[in-house]
């Protein structure tokens, strides 16, 4: 009798010693949990506003936001697009990331002898191009030039980010062009390039910019106040240029304009084979704006 009653007591003291382990042990394991894996930080506000913007009309669209880009702005900010651009045929494809009303693409099929499409066009007529833009701002005089056309020549896409689209939804194009569309404004920075040059041909060239960042000849004000950040998992900063050109099966060239308003770097991105492999990169910071203020941080 006296045995039975220790082994319950037994039995009743090891059940509570375990009780107050198993508490403790998952404890420390939501503690370490906590510690090595911080919540992500949230943009949901800004990521909002920022939409706010994309579908604003009227007065209502903010003074940089700037929706009707010419062809020819287009040749001043993207160099040896246009010579690209006439080396090619009639059978050959252009792609406009953040076409806004697609003025660019309108100027390049312009009728008149003097257009600045004509400087464009190469002996083998033009190329089919294909206007993205989140929000459907075409105007009667697209609609008018489409109808003209035929859907084969001229094509306008909204109402998705590009990547919504399925890769056979798209196809392939020999030139992209991004005048402060995607490349400038998306939270997720290495998923758009990597995107954007899998729609590429090999041998084509992706033509973008972007502003206010750290310039790769170094001529950058430092007092410059940066929209687009890139730095490395120490906090130090890196440049985009020098991001992109880590990238497997391209060949990047850049031309920093620090003389301008914001520096300014102007992007050539060509693809020379197929396994395109862009560096990851995080978001650490995103303000809605015209173009937005991001903070990207490089993983290992």
């Amino acid at each position: 009798m006296r045995h039975s009653i220790s082994t319950k007591i037994f039995t009743s003291e090891t059940l509570r010693l375990a009780v107050v382990l198993a508490v403790a042990v998952q404890a420390l394991a939501l503690g370490a949990g906590w510690a090595q894996e911080p919540a992500p930080p949230r943009f949901d506000e800004e990521i909002a506003k920022q939409q706010k913007i994309f579908n604003s009309r009227g007065a209502d669209v903010p003074e940089g936001y700037i929706t009707g880009r010419t062809l020819l702005s287009y040749l001043q900010m993207l160099p040896g697009f246009c010579g690209s651009l006439g080396a090619l045929g009639s059978s050959d494809r252009w792609l406009d990331i953040g076409a806004g009303a697609g003025q660019a693409i309108l100027d390049y099929y312009a009728a008149e002898a003097d257009s600045t499409g004509k400087m464009c066009t190469g002996s083998a007529g033009k190329v089919r191009a294909v206007a993205m833009s989140i929000e459907d701002r075409r105007t009667d005089k697209w609609h008018r030039r489409a109808a003209s056309l035929g859907d084969d020549r001229i094509r306008y896409l909204a109402g998705k980010r590009l990547r919504q689209y399925a890769s056979e939804e798209l196809g392939k194009f020999q030139i992209i062009t991004d005048v402060f569309g995607g490349f400038s404004y998306t939270d997720d920075l290495s998923g758009f390039v990597e995107r954007t040059l899998r729609l590429l041909e090999t041998g084509g060239v992706f033509y973008t910019l972007v502003q206010s960042v750290h310039l790769e000849d170094g001529k950058d004000n430092p007092k410059t106040a940066y929209l687009t950040e890139l730095v490395d998992a120490s906090g130090r900063d890196d440049k985009i240029c020098a991001w992109l050109k880590r990238t497997a099966c391209v060949e990047v060239s850049c031309e920093s304009k620090s003389n301008w308003n914001a520096p300014t770097e102007l992007i050539a991105v060509k693809k020379v084979c197929g396994e395109v492999s862009v560096p990851r990169v995080k978001l650490l910071k995103y303000e809605a704006g015209d173009p937005p203020g991001r903070r990207f941080e490089l993983e290992p």
